[in-house]
């Protein structure tokens, strides 16, 4: 690409994560759209794009919301919450690189302090409440529990690899202003933990959350006029498994398969780097096991040695491949797939204070969404 291609997240915002806000969801993706904005150095009229993750919120509301008039391009990223929010970035650059906008928001947000919170999303599913549930398996602790159980038997999976996430986690939290959970954990506090899912504990599951966040994007030529470094958008893609997301935990061909090596050797790619150039990464973390299936798929380690790879502290401050370096969905807060790029955003700019790494020039964000998935390269400008 040369530079007029290139496009760049120049603003980020977030609500506070709480396990139950008394706002309701608009509100919240209201706020989180304001502080991006502002932070880009922008106003509400500078922004004339908008990217919605399955179509949440209407974007005419939003822009109501927001104070907008000038609304030339509305799209939508339709896979599902995890890897729509890290693939949205495809359809914001579309109409930077084309002209259809010249300052694209993209938000989410989410609120599973509802009844019967985020293990409700697939109670919807004829399949699954016909043939599933009627018989115990129904749940993402069950179904990630399983996926777990399956690497043990191939693999090998002890306590004290499990432990090593969450564990991460949550030293990387405790220099997070606004984390949910920032006290301190270590492997005695891990068993203590009640077991939900065998082998997954509670600490192995991530967050009840509600928040919303956004991030707005532009041309790398614009950006460079703003008041923050740019986080430059060198690679994204998206990919999906040739299953229903209903099917994806019962009938997927390869149960341990997600479509992260597809979506992960397309952005690397498009970025020009190979996994090995990544000075840090934030991945998907509804649970301990898809962190580790992530690692491996998406080329950090070998199959079979994500776990290990982990507790060898590679992940941990410090380690060769910190992940999740702002505490991730298991401890800073679960708002699937967008805080992850809220973070990296921020380490790519140098402002995380005590929680900012030494070396964060290139950074891979893993947005997993059950059959679909997407990853995205940023990078410093220069």
């Amino acid at each position: 690409m040369t530079t007029l291609e290139k496009v760049a997240i120049v603003g980020v915002g977030e609500t506070e994560y709480r396990r139950k806000h008394e706002r309701h969801l608009p509100a919240l993706i209201v706020e989180a759209g304001r502080k991006a904005i502002e932070d880009a150095g922008l106003t509400p009229d500078d922004i004339d794009g908008f990217v919605s993750v399955a179509g949440q919120p209407p974007a005419d509301e939003l822009a109501v919301g927001l104070g907008i008039k000038n609304r030339r391009y509305t799209g939508m990223n339709a896979y599902c919450a995890g890897a729509g929010t890290v693939g949205a970035a495809m359809e914001a650059a579309y109409a930077l690189r084309s002209g259809l906008a010249s300052a694209v928001l993209v938000s989410y947000g989410i609120q599973t302090s509802r009844p019967g919170g985020p293990y409700s999303f697939h109670s919807r599913e004829p399949l699954k409440a016909d043939l599933e549930m009627p018989f115990g398996y129904f749940g993402q602790p069950v179904y990630f529990g399983a996926m777990a159980q399956r690497y043990a038997h191939l693999y090998g999976l002890s306590e004290q690899q499990l432990a090593a996430i969450p564990i991460s986690h949550r030293d990387f939290a405790s220099r997070t202003p606004g984390a949910q959970k920032a006290d301190p954990l270590d492997f005695d506090g891990y068993l203590a933990s009640p077991m939900i899912a065998d082998p997954l504990r509670n600490l192995d599951c991530c967050l009840i959350t509600d928040g919303a966040a956004a991030y707005v994007m532009t041309t790398l030529e614009r950006a460079r006029d703003l008041p923050h470094r740019p986080a430059v958008m060198a690679g994204v893609a998206a990919a999906s498994l040739p299953v229903t997301l209903a099917e994806m935990f019962t009938q997927n061909r390869d149960f341990l398969q997600f479509a992260a090596s597809q979506s992960s050797e397309r952005a690397y790619r498009m970025a020009g780097i190979t996994a090995n150039d990544a000075d840090f990464a934030e991945v998907y973390d509804c649970f301990t096991i898809s962190v580790i299936l992530q690692l491996e798929q998406m080329g950090f380690c070998g199959t079979g040695e994500g776990a290990a790879f982990a507790a060898d502290g590679h992940i941990a401050a410090g380690g060769s491949l910190p992940v999740n370096t702002h505490g991730g969905h298991l401890s800073h807060g679960y708002v699937p797939g967008m805080n992850h790029v809220v973070e990296a955003v921020r380490q790519i700019r140098r402002e995380r204070g005590a929680g900012q790494l030494d070396k964060a020039e290139v950074g891979v964000i893993g947005g997993l969404g059950g059959n679909d998935h997407a990853t995205m390269v940023l990078t410093a400008d220069g």
